[in-house]
């Protein structure tokens, strides 16, 4: 069996992969896992500079990557350039920061001397998503490789290209062989992996239902897994809010990638005293927003990942219309045809409707209306995901408040949400568990080990 990988934009066939055995998947495991006894008994002082070799080497091929993913997913090239910079400051972030985070932390306890050790676990077995093919799987895998551990890298078949080119960009760095490996293989292959001695712990991005299947799969052979799944993020703008500023962060926030971000804001959720104001400053910057060739520099929003997605998003469309929403712009393919899809604004949108309890992946934006906090709060927490959210006032002290009753991982005030090196990143109910980036993530595939000496 072999993968046919194809241009969104231009539907022209772009490259064919071999698909693997399962064994020499799991052979590749084994040799990852051999190399990665080594690296472990290396310091973290000793593995910095590979880090820092990564980020030169991602900026070196900047445009080489970022042209690979626009071709095989359809973003902007001017998003991708942006991905492969962020993926080379993350390779900096870590470096910078990974070795006072891992250092041993002492403890006053009954004995002469207590540690807090942080040791790797082993190889962590990653299975990513297509819609950032640079950027998931090196913020999933950058911070585990330099706690010690190794990774084996499953990637979305339709940017396999993009994998592989990840797995060469650690060896152009100078990364130990087989430490960072990428294997093609189908989702049938998965639980032998999970099973595999040489595998250790597990982390997948993706749907629900992939992410409930791998986490009974790891859960069958006991290893530790971090999920990102699903998310609908609300966006709540309170009356005191700027509504230009409101209303820009909620084009970004909805219509970046074409839409297609587990953490975009995927519910605007707007006061009744601003709504009208609101609607009409998003509606003129969604219309200004320029569709077409992604590889053009002036272009916003590109195609969808393939055909498929641009159907499902009409099914959406009718199911709203149907319950009554009111198109305001878009609502349709594009004229450009194929996987392109009009960014499309809904008023008079309710809970029951799928644009509002499903996760949309794709550029429709519903909104919703409040009137008072209290309101605004049991819509935002009505949903079964639980990523992110935003919050939109000039009352900082009243933001910060609110937030606090927002049963998501992360809320930003005055901010749509991002991902951020910094900043820790997960979900909670069905947008899964676990944390990425900032310390706590790097914590998240090591084993804290005390070591207890008494006289």
């Amino acid at each position: 069996m072999n993968i046919h990988t194809k241009n969104p934009a231009t539907g022209e066939s772009l490259n064919e992969y071999v698909v693997m055995s399962q064994q020499a998947a799991l052979g590749i495991a084994e040799k990852t896992h051999e190399a990665q006894k080594k690296w472990k008994d290396m310091s973290v002082t000793e593995r910095l500079p590979y880090f820092t070799s990564l980020a030169k080497v991602l900026r070196e091929q900047r445009e080489e990557y970022a042209t690979l993913m626009t071709n095989e997913m359809g973003k902007p090239i001017k998003e991708s350039r942006a991905e492969v910079e962020k993926c080379a400051w993350l390779a900096e972030f870590f470096a910078d920061n990974a070795e006072k985070w891992l250092q041993d932390k002492q403890v006053d306890a009954d004995g002469k001397k207590h540690l807090v050790t942080f040791e790797p676990l082993g190889v962590v077995f990653m299975i990513m998503p297509w819609n950032y093919p640079f950027w998931q799987p090196l913020k999933v895998g950058i911070p585990p490789l330099l706690a010690g551990n190794g990774i084996v890298l499953k990637h979305a078949s339709n940017v396999t290209g993009s994998a592989l080119a990840i797995e060469d960009a650690f060896r152009k760095a100078g990364f130990p062989e087989d430490l960072f490996r990428t294997i093609i293989i189908g989702h049938g292959d998965m639980p032998a992996l999970l099973a595999s001695p040489h595998i250790h712990a597990g982390s997948l991005t993706g749907s629900e239902r992939a992410g409930e299947i791998f986490a009974a799969e790891a859960g069958k052979n006991l290893k530790k897994v971090v999920l990102e799944l699903g998310g609908s993020d609300p966006l709540i703008v309170l009356p005191d809010a700027d509504i230009a500023a409101a209303a820009k962060g909620a084009v970004k926030g909805r219509f970046s990638n074409a839409g297609q971000v587990c953490i975009s804001s995927k519910r605007l959720i707007v006061h009744n005293a601003v709504r009208e104001k609101f609607t009409a400053a998003f509606v003129a910057e969604v219309e200004a927003l320029t569709i077409g060739d992604p590889l053009e520099e002036d272009t916003d929003i590109g195609p969808l990942v393939n055909e498929k997605a641009a159907a499902e998003m009409e099914c959406f469309v009718a199911d709203a219309v149907e319950r009554g929403a009111t198109v305001l712009v878009g609502g349709k393919r594009h004229e450009l045809g194929g996987a392109y899809f009009e960014p499309t604004v809904f008023a008079d949108a309710t809970e029951d409707m799928r644009i509002v309890c499903n996760e949309v992946f794709g550029p429709i934006a519903p909104i919703l209306s409040f009137e008072t906090e209290e309101e605004a709060i049991a819509i935002a927490n009505n949903s079964d995901y639980g990523l992110s959210g935003s919050i939109w006032t000039k009352d900082l002290a009243k933001g910060e408040a609110l937030a606090r009753n927002i049963h998501t991982g992360s809320v930003f005030i005055n901010s749509t949400s991002k991902t951020d090196p910094r900043l820790p990143v997960g979900g909670i109910k069905r947008s899964g568990y676990g944390r990425e980036l900032s310390e706590y993530g790097l914590l998240e595939f090591v084993n804290v080990k005390t070591i207890n000496i008494y006289e």
